[in-house]
């Protein structure tokens, strides 16, 4: 990097802007190693102690459980409903498109708070249902679906339309064109979608803290131990795994997401 560069007052403030944003949480895997409960500089030592009993709490591990099968449901449904819903924008002229987008993004905007307390409402005031990992599933599926639309809409006009209008002449229906040659061409994109709407709702606490019932997701476990400071070490143990584990799984997503619309941007320039 030139010395120019370096120098520019935007640089400078790109540099500040990260320090202060990511520093405090990869001071999380730093603390997780040190052989104290109290987090504080100087460290005492080093020590994998936290780790072990992480992986040994019985309450922990069954929490953890939880987050990963209604992450891995949320993931699949969310996809599988933005995909149509992508297709439906991107494909057909449809009557209101532009209100009713609004509309499926609009828990984007919507504070969390509020959309925990609506959905509460609902379920236990109007519907009478009980909460559980279910309501909290459909909340979860409620602030996906937008991620996963936006991340197939930009798949879908990635690749040639003309390649779906030549299956139609073929002979082929709309059910056999979709699954021979939509499917295929957006399935880098459908796999970005499943990690990303996967590490969402893993990582949602609000809406889970408002939808649980006897059965609590890992957010709410680690909000419920930081009352006790002799458990802080483990709580920092297991947000040092989380760190990791949700910047491999973003990653990876965004990598496949440009992976897939790199090619056909080749393939129409020439």
């Amino acid at each position: 990097m030139s010395k120019a560069a370096r120098g520019d007052p935007l640089f400078v403030y790109a540099i500040v802007y990260l320090i202060f944003l990511y520093g405090p949480v990869l001071l999380l895997p730093l603390f997780s190693f040190n052989d104290s409960i109290y987090i504080a500089f100087p460290l005492k030592g080093f020590t994998f102690e936290w780790y072990r009993q992480m992986v040994q709490n019985g309450s922990l591990m069954d929490a953890l459980q939880n987050s990963v099968k209604l992450g891995i449901v949320v993931a699949a449904i969310s996809t599988g409903l933005g995909i149509f819903a992508a297709k439906a924008v991107t494909r057909y002229d449809l009557p209101g498109k532009g209100p009713i987008t609004g509309l499926i993004m609009l828990p984007l905007v919507v504070p969390s708070i509020i959309l925990g307390i609506a959905l509460l409402v609902i379920a236990r005031k109007f519907l009478d249902i009980q909460l559980s990992l279910y309501t909290i599933g459909a909340g979860h599926v409620l602030i996906c679906v937008p991620f996963a639309m936006l991340v197939l809409v930009s798949r879908l006009e990635g690749f040639d339309r003309n390649l779906e209008e030549a299956s139609f002449d073929l002979g082929e229906s709309g059910w056999s064109t979709f699954w021979r040659v939509t499917f295929p061409l957006a399935l880098p994109g459908i796999v970005a979608s499943l990690l990303l709407c996967f590490t969402i709702s893993f990582d949602e606490f609000v809406l889970a803290f408002f939808l649980a019932g006897n059965e609590t997701t890992l957010p709410i476990f680690i909000f419920s131990q930081l009352r006790f400071p002799n458990r802080l070490p483990g709580v920092l143990a297991l947000g040092s795994c989380i760190l990791v584990f949700s910047f491999l799984i973003v990653t990876l997503s965004e990598w496949l997401r440009r992976r897939g619309v790199q090619p056909t941007k080749q393939g129409a320039a020439i």
